[in-house]
């Protein structure tokens, strides 16, 4: 399928949703792909809705382009910002220490819970749908991934518009359509999350290598799209 036929099957996709799922909103980390699907709810279906996680340890490049997102996109979506329970992460940090998500895989996905998830879990409350930039090129864990699935953990749709886009396709998108996007692409960081937890990858790395770098390849994901057993 040519990216022309991928753009138009994403953006009637989106309209769906927007017309049969609604409220529904699209989970934004910044990344390439979330910017890609920005620009196309702002085009074909604005009453989606978009939220953002600030973790509060996000990079300086991050929030920069947070900034470029609502100049650019703030009158024709609604945008939203969540940001994680403040005596949350008083209470991780003094028992476990401001970088403690290094010492094990435990205290890790603990701050992730504290950052992401809760948060996540306020973002969904109240909406039917809710829309995420993960494609199946992107790690191990993702390779089987439907383009629409019902969501149990959560009780509502799941939908990942972009899932059989490849990663030539979506900077395709961008540059041609002169969309905005985070700094630290430029710099080699393909997969961008909180500023200690990424680092840039070398030619030949899997593209998700630079999250969480000191752990299994298996098990890359914060808990935002991990199911319950």
């Amino acid at each position: 399928m040519s990216l022309e036929a991928k753009i138009a099957a994403a953006a009637v996709l989106l309209e769906r949703i927007q017309d049969e799922f609604g409220p529904a909103t699209l989970a934004s980390s910044l990344g390439a792909e979330d910017m890609v699907l920005t620009d196309l709810v702002a085009k074909y279906a604005p009453g989606i809705s978009i939220f953002s996680l600030d973790t509060c340890r996000l990079n300086p490049e991050t929030y920069d382009l947070l900034a470029k997102v609502q100049d650019t996109y703030g009158q024709k979506v609604e945008i939203n910002i969540y940001y994680p329970l403040a005596d949350a992460i008083q209470q991780y940090v003094e028992t476990n220490g401001i970088n403690a998500f290094y010492h094990s895989i435990e205290l890790r996905k603990a701050c992730c819970g504290i950052r992401k998830v809760e948060p996540l879990q306020r973002a969904l409350a109240g909406k039917t749908a809710w829309i995420t930039g993960m494609r199946r090129q992107q790690a191990v864990t993702r390779a089987n991934m439907p383009v629409q699935e019902h969501d149990a953990d959560h009780g509502l749709e799941k939908f990942n518009p972009l899932a059989d886009w490849t990663e030539k396709e979506v900077w395709e998108y961008i540059h041609s359509n002169a969309i905005p996007y985070n700094a630290l692409h430029d710099k080699h960081y393909p997969s961008i999350g909180c500023a200690p937890c990424t680092r840039s990858i070398a030619v030949g790395e899997d593209v998700r290598a630079g999250r969480w770098w000191w752990e299994d390849e298996a098990g890359k994901e914060c808990g935002l799209h991990v199911k319950k057993a």
